[in-house]
């Protein structure tokens, strides 16, 4: 008992000896006046009293060492993204803390007392977000937004509590930096994660549907290979009935598929007859189940495939070329019509006006070689249409004698406006003979004449474009006698016959051709276009004069200096060549091989959008490119024209046909 005693006492002493000695202490806690002031200014709860560093520690001050800022997502909340939505987020859960107003008290105290507080530099911000989905224009807002909920929290929590103010110190100032910074970059790295998955997974879902939109149709035409390697196999050929079940089949999945080349262009039925077609399939590989047999079958079938896609191929080729020789017969009707109109004028109305300006040389001239009336109309319609001064135009058109007539005619009945006109007959050219020409000598050759007409050419496909009569022609290749045609014009404008204006051409007469001949745009790509692609550099009268890679340019529209082209000769030096080339071992028959020859070294690049070619093969020409062009080029077999033109660059030649004229209706020329 006597022992027991002293034992409660001391007992008794401990425990309520700290109780009395912190009493005080634990009521100068600052008690928050409500549960949400509680829960939102927690980090600023301080103890009363002075606040004592450890003696055995050495206290770094809070601006040198700072825990990262952590970013806790919660689910099943979203934060909003305007300001009239700050309180229903509030509401829903998001709560971030990083006070500045903590942070200060914080800094203050640590300054003033040199002293550091553990859990002051590492508040956790909390950011909920409902879904699970989150845009990049969410992540975006979320920012701002946190910063003015922030802003107004510290406002209200100043009022309630009286605070008047906060001393920053250097300290203060650099932690809130620290701060901010590590805010930002996480941010930002949030930001293009959200975003590099959200593109990702659209790029994934836009393959899906690629690959989706003709998934059901590829699998009906594979069934339907499959089908025909059973019914061509000589086992399944000696069972009759799976056979007539078999053909049934294919004639159903034919008629499913159809011209479809997508999944919704199929009938409803068509997932039915896929399902019968498989399970008649799967007869078939039961009683035919050696692999070996199949495989010979579908290797046979795919080299006789290929076989007729090669015939229909030349088939193809040998039929354009030939569409594009024939002329339709409203283009053979109209200049029949404007013969017949022409030949009953009076002498005195055959003529043109404004004759005084054609040979002027201060002016723009023109020249063209045609024997299409209604191409012809084409270019100077265009051409008029976009001058800025038409009155200083003058068009020089050469012709054949069949179409003499029928051209003066369509321009006597429609003058180009301001403009002058000229139109010429090429027989009135007395120069023009063989002893002049070497090509007119090659031309009545009796090879030239073989290679062209004997009937055992026709089944042959070898270079066909080689042998377009229209090289017979010497039209095509007057472009290399413009000085004596025009000898007292110093500057011409060479245009095809298919080719349309869209903007003023006069700016080319401006151009400084730096003492060359020719200006035209250069066609070279990677490896089309180049000389190696016209001339035979097997031949060493090629190969030592000339560069197999060299660019190569277009004719269709050029601009000649004249002077130029006398002083250097270059009519000789094209006769010289045409010359060697007499029996057709330096390039076959055409206008562009000669002239890159004779313009070797002689010609100016101009800028491309002067000139856009390839309308007349080239389905895929950039569009931006054809916006911008001044000048479209029809060159290619599929003139704009003839029935057989690429209908979407039809439309450019079209607009400047009037199909409401007279004869155009009386020939049947419909757009």
């Amino acid at each position: 008992m006597k022992l027991r005693k002293p034992v409660v006492i001391l007992l008794f002493l401990t425990v309520l000896a700290p109780i009395v000695l912190y009493t005080d202490r634990l009521g100068s806690f600052k008690i928050s006046s409500t549960r949400d002031e509680f829960t939102e200014d927690v980090s600023t709860v301080t103890l009363g009293g002075d606040v004592r560093s450890l003696n055995l520690l050495p206290q770094e001050p809070s601006a040198k060492l700072r825990e990262p800022l952590g970013i806790i997502y919660l689910e099943n909340s979203r934060p909003s993204l305007s300001d009239s939505d700050a309180t229903t987020w509030e509401n829903s859960g998001k709560t971030r803390q990083l006070n500045e107003e903590h942070q200060t008290t914080i800094s203050s105290t640590s300054s003033a007392t040199g002293e550091h507080h553990p859990d002051g530099g590492n508040p956790i911000r909390q950011v909920t977000e409902q879904g699970c989905n989150t845009n990049q224009t969410d992540i975006t807002s979320q920012k701002p937004l946190s910063t003015s909920k922030s802003k107004r929290n510290e406002q209200q929590d100043e009022k309630k509590n009286g605070k008047v103010g906060v001393s920053k110190g250097t300290s203060n100032i650099a932690a809130v930096d620290l701060g901010m910074k590590h805010d930002k970059q996480s941010a930002k790295t949030i930001l293009e994660i959200g975003a590099g998955e959200h593109i990702k997974s659209k790029i994934e879902k836009q393959n899906e549907q690629t690959v989706m939109l003709d998934s059901r149709v590829r699998h009906l035409k594979d069934q339907l290979i499959r089908a025909k390697v059973f019914l061509s196999l000589a086992v399944t050929r000696n069972n009759p009935h799976f056979i007539r079940e078999l053909r049934l089949r294919i004639k159903e999945v034919q008629r499913a598929v159809g011209d479809a080349t997508k999944d919704t262009e199929l009938p409803r039925n068509s997932y039915e007859k896929m399902r019968a077609m498989e399970q008649t399939l799967a007869k078939g590989k039961q009683i035919q189940d050696d692999c070996t047999a199949v495989v010979k079958k579908v290797r046979a079938m795919l080299h006789s495939t290929e076989e007729q896609f090669r015939v229909h191929k030349k088939q193809a080729l040998f039929l354009t070329h030939l569409t594009a020789k024939t002329l339709s017969k409203g283009l053979h009707c109209l200049p029949l019509r404007l013969s017949t109109e022409y030949f009953s004028l009076n002498s005195s109305e055959r003529n043109f006006p404004n004759q005084e300006r054609v040979e002027n040389p201060k002016l723009y001239h023109y020249a063209l070689f045609t024997d299409n009336v209604l191409a012809a109309a084409v270019v100077v319609n265009s051409t008029i249409s976009h001058a800025k001064d038409p009155l200083n135009h003058v068009f020089h058109i050469v012709t054949d004698r069949l179409n003499y007539a029928a051209m003066r005619m369509w321009f006597l009945a429609n003058p180009p406006g301001k403009a002058a006109i000229q139109v010429q007959n090429i027989e009135e050219f007395t120069w023009l003979n063989s002893s002049h020409c070497p090509v007119l000598k090659q031309l009545s050759s009796p090879s030239i004449i073989d290679y062209y007409f004997k009937t055992r050419h026709a089944d042959s496909y070898s270079n066909l474009k080689f042998r377009n009569p229209k090289y017979l022609s010497i039209m095509n290749h007057l472009r290399f006698y413009l000085p004596e045609i025009f000898p007292k014009l110093s500057k011409v404008l060479f245009l095809d016959d298919d080719i349309v204006v869209q903007k003023d051409l006069t700016g080319l007469w401006s151009v400084d051709l730096k003492g060359k001949v020719n200006g035209a745009v250069e066609t070279c790509g990677e490896s089309f276009h180049r000389f190696d692609r016209y001339l035979n550099f097997s031949n060493p009268l090629i190969s030592n004069k000339f560069d197999p890679h060299a660019c190569g340019w277009a004719f269709g529209m050029n601009i000649f200096d004249l002077e130029e082209w006398k002083r250097q000769n270059i009519t000789e030096v094209y006769h010289y060549w045409q010359n060697l080339n007499n029996d057709r071992q330096l390039w076959k028959l055409g206008t562009l091989p000669p002239g890159l020859i004779t313009f070797w070294n002689r010609t100016y690049s101009v800028d491309r959008s002067w000139h856009v070619l390839g309308l007349g093969y080239n389905p895929n020409v950039n569009q931006k490119e054809i916006d911008q062009a001044a000048v479209l080029h029809y060159n290619g077999n599929l003139k704009p024209w003839l029935e057989i033109g690429i209908p979407r660059y039809r439309r450019y030649w079209a607009k400047f046909v009037d199909y409401d004229h007279v004869y155009l209706r009386e020939c049947n020329i419909n757009p």
